[in-house]
C-alpha cells in the first residue's frame, strides 16, 4: 500500500463511492476526504431546474473542490494517506453534459488556470453500475431531491463517465464493476480488493471479484 498513499474513488453518483471510501479509510487507517455536495446551495434548484441553474451549480463545485485540493496539497499527504471520494479532474464530466457553448467556454478558462495546481493522485478506482442498479442505489438513500432524476438523464451521466474514464491515462487506475459486489456488507469482498490494491501496477486494470485476478 506504501506506493498508493493517495487514493480517489470516482463513479456516478449513488455508485457507492462514499461507502467504500469510509472502508479503505477504516482499513488503511488513512485520512478520509469527502466532498460536501449537498453544501452546494444551487444543487437542490439545479434537479428542479437543470438549464437556469446549471452554471452557478457547476462553478461552485469546481471552486469548492479546488480549494479543498489545496487544503489538501498543503497538509499532512505525506505523513498519512489519504483516501477522496472524487477526482477533481472529471468536473468537466458534469460541465460538457449541463453548460452551453458559451458557459464551457468560461468554465474552460476558469478550469485551466486550477487544474495544474491540484495533486494527482497515485490510484483512482472507479467503480462502475449499470444505469438500472444506479437508480435502485438512490431510491435506497432517499435524497429527496434526487428523485427528479430521470433515466436519462442517469444513462446520460452513465455513459459520459464511462467514456471518460476509458480514455483516462493520467494516473493507474483500477475498474471495479460493482453490480454484484457488497463492499460495506461483505467482509470477504473489502478484504479481496484491499488485496488486488497492494498489487496494481502501472495503467489500467479491472477487478474481478473471483479469487483469481491473473
Amino acid at each position: 500500500m506504501e506506493g498508493n498513499r493517495y487514493i480517489v474513488v470516482e463513479g456516478v453518483l449513488g455508485v457507492g463511492k462514499t461507502s467504500l471510501c469510509e472502508q479503505l479509510a477504516k482499513a488503511l487507517n488513512a485520512r478520509l476526504v469527502l466532498e460536501d455536495a449537498e453544501g452546494n446551495p444551487f444543487l437542490k434548484k439545479f434537479y428542479q431546474d437543470a438549464r437556469g441553474y446549471a452554471f452557478q451549480t457547476q462553478i461552485f463545485f469546481l471552486l469548492n473542490r479546488y480549494r479543498q485540493q489545496m487544503e489538501l496539497a498543503q497538509g499532512d499527504l505525506f505523513r498519512r494517506s489519504l483516501v477522496c471520494d472524487y477526482l477533481f479532474a472529471k468536473d468537466r464530466i458534469f460541465a460538457y453534459l449541463t453548460l452551453d457553448e458559451n458557459e464551457l467556454n468560461l468554465y474552460e478558462r476558469l478550469c485551466s488556470l486550477l487544474q495544474d495546481q491540484v495533486l494527482k493522485p497515485d490510484l483512482v478506482i472507479y467503480l462502475q453500475a449499470s444505469t438500472e442498479v444506479v437508480q435502485q442505489r438512490l431510491a435506497r438513500r432517499g435524497r429527496a431531491f434526487e428523485k427528479n432524476l430521470g433515466r436519462d438523464y442517469l444513462e446520460r451521466l452513465n455513459q459520459a463517465y464511462n467514456y471518460y474514464f476509458f480514455h483516462y491515462q493520467e494516473t493507474p487506475l483500477l475498474v471495479v464493476n460493482t453490480n454484484d459486489i457488497d463492499f460495506v456488507h461483505s467482509p470477504e469482498d473489502l478484504q479481496d480488493l484491499l488485496r488486488y490494491i497492494q498489487h496494481m501496477g502501472k495503467g489500467t486494470q479491472y477487478y474481478t471479484p473471483s479469487g483469481n485476478h491473473g
